[in-house]
């Protein structure tokens, strides 16, 4: 470890931590730092700046696959830990996260760009996932069952699945690891951990608390490369038993088949492509207010942005007015200096702003704000607003993951439903009415997993977050996110004649 430490020498992003130990540009196995035996690693960006903050280790297959090695030997004593002593750790990785709150807000904006406001508040949502699993941890049982045989006694018990793979994007690179992770320790599982290699330092930060918190060694495993090498191995290896992924669409096809072989066990919180419906008789203000946060939260790049905004006529031209007012207002620039709307991600993300708006322009709508790169840099664009959006523009049919907002009015209840519900995603939809019977029945045909009504937060360590059709499989968050990693056992005793 000591000449390993040497890499923090000089390092910027850790001489502005109070903490310098949380950069740790190391793979997290087996309770310390490892490097690619190749000396191998990827490059880290400031995407504000351009700026190079580290370099991660590029670890190979055969260094994947070890990994799976050092979990699977740490299982047998984990998951024999009573439930209160694997809480009482759990808990003490929640202290520190907490105590190491602006460190690890401070690493997130460097390495993901988002505003520093946001990226404590993520803190604090990462943080409360390993709170609540520190006290489901002593919470794993399930309902009995009345035995159905004479002479009988039926037992059901509820036992950690083995070893589980977890996959997270870089968009939230830090709750996406405590969300799935302190559910898979609660349940006794140990964790292999991939983090998107463009936001790798929140998950090896996280990776030095676990270890002062307590963590035994191969329990909490941060696996850095290039996701193709990396992951593989995982999905082809029979002792992985459960693997967890946010991301894409796209390639939570590709693990759902790279997975059939060995018959895992998936969680899979995948795109979302969310409608934010507003009738006539909404709040205009209120829900112009909260149009504003579901669609420009994380500079637009999260899977419950809304996407497409629906709204009736009769109120369609004050919204458009109102909201491309607001949006225009909106402050834009590097993350340490907590705008309103960050930098993108990368390149390709630019792109697909310029396309949407492009093509939607091309068929007919109009550019009510916005609709340009932003003047602070490469992975700037303006927070843009679009009226009159045709349902044939490329915006209305993906997921933009980016600041621009697509308008259009609608004329009915049935009609807005229909054209909400058409799109092969179904994670969440906003809905903006005074009328509760209108709030029943449009709630209940819309084909979401997830309603927001008259507002935009709804998410929390205790509710299941998840969707319908393809946006994912399972659910994160809640009781029902720590059953995920467990199999239920039937154990039928004879009692004897």
């Amino acid at each position: 470890m000591s000449s390993l430490s040497a890499k923090h020498i000089g390092s910027g992003l850790a001489s502005r931590l109070d903490d310098p130990d949380l950069f740790f540009p190391f793979a997290y196995v087996g309770g310390g730092a490892i490097e690619a035996a190749s000396r191998a690693t990827l490059g880290v960006t400031d995407p504000a700046s351009g700026t190079v903050l580290g370099h991660i280790p590029s670890l190979d297959a055969d260094e994947s696959r070890h990994a799976i090695d050092v979990a699977e030997e740490s299982f047998p004593a984990w998951s024999a830990l009573l439930p209160q002593e694997r809480s009482a750790i759990l808990r003490r990785w929640y202290e520190l996260i907490v105590e190491a709150r602006e460190d690890l807000a401070r690493i997130m904006t460097a390495e993901q760009g988002k505003p520093i406001s946001e990226a404590r508040g993520e803190i604090d949502y990462t943080a409360s996932f390993v709170e609540f699993y520190a006290e489901e941890a002593k919470r794993p049982n399930i309902e009995s069952v009345t035995s159905h045989l004479p002479n009988a006694e039926v037992e059901l018990w509820r036992e950690p699945a083995g070893v589980a793979a977890l996959i997270t994007p870089w968009n939230f690179p830090a709750a996406m690891i405590t969300r799935k992770a302190a559910a898979a320790m609660a349940a006794g599982c140990t964790c292999l951990v991939h983090p998107s290699s463009e936001t790798p330092f929140s998950a090896t930060a996280l990776a030095v608390l676990a270890g002062r918190a307590g963590v035994p060694a191969g329990v909490f495993n941060v696996v850095t490369g290039r996701a193709p090498i990396i992951v593989e191995p995982w999905t082809a290896d029979a002792r992985v038993r459960v693997l967890s992924f946010t991301g894409s669409t796209e390639i939570g096809r590709l693990l759902y088949r790279q997975s059939a072989g060995t018959i895992k066990k998936l969680v899979m919180e995948l795109g979302g492509h969310a409608p934010f419906i507003v009738f006539a008789d909404a709040d205009l203000d209120h829900a112009v207010e909260e149009a504003v946060k579901a669609k420009f939260a994380t500079s637009g790049q999260d899977c419950l942005g809304a996407n497409r905004f629906y709204i009736e006529r009769r109120l369609y031209d004050a919204f458009c007015a109102r909201f491309a007012e607001v949006t225009a207002a909106l402050s834009v620039g590097p993350g340490e200096t907590d705008p309103d709307i960050g930098p993108l991600m990368n390149a390709r993300a630019i792109d697909k702003q310029i396309e949407h708006v492009e093509d939607a322009l091309a068929k007919g709508a109009r550019c009510l704000t916005g609709g340009k790169r932003g003047a602070q840099g490469d992975l700037f664009f303006q927070p843009t607003v679009l009226a009159d959006v045709p349902d044939t523009a490329l915006i209305m049919a993906e997921e933009t993951f980016g600041p621009v907002a697509a308008l259009t009015p609608f004329d009915s209840e049935e009609d807005v439903v229909a054209r909400a519900n058409a799109t092969e995603y179904g994670l969440i939809a906003y809905l903006h009415t005074r009328d509760p019977r209108r709030i029943y029945r449009v709630s209940r045909q819309l084909q979401f997993g997830m309603l927001a009504v008259n507002r935009t937060k709804i998410t929390g360590a205790p509710i299941p977050f998840g969707g319908f059709k393809q946006s994912g499989l399972g659910r994160e968050g809640a009781r029902l996110g720590l059953e995920e990693f467990t199999e239920v056992k039937y154990v039928c005793r004879d009692w004897g004649s």
